[in-house]
């Protein structure tokens, strides 16, 4: 599985790295990205999917 953020759809809110904080990080321009050589296809990746109150995340 490998997990994308749409930067143009992301808030920033920063519910991805709470629930997934192996994979995600926010990021200097205050917006969520995934961590350069994350797993992503940990588990907690359909958590943040979830979450994600715009859908920015696909996984």
């Amino acid at each position: 599985m490998m997990a994308t953020v749409d930067k143009d759809l992301c808030v920033g809110c920063g519910l991805c790295p709470q629930a997934c904080a192996d994979v995600f990080e926010m990021q200097d321009d205050g917006k969520a990205g995934i961590i350069d050589g994350a797993d992503a296809s940990a588990a907690c990746v359909q958590d943040a999917v979830d979450q994600c109150p715009v859908g920015a995340i696909e996984a």
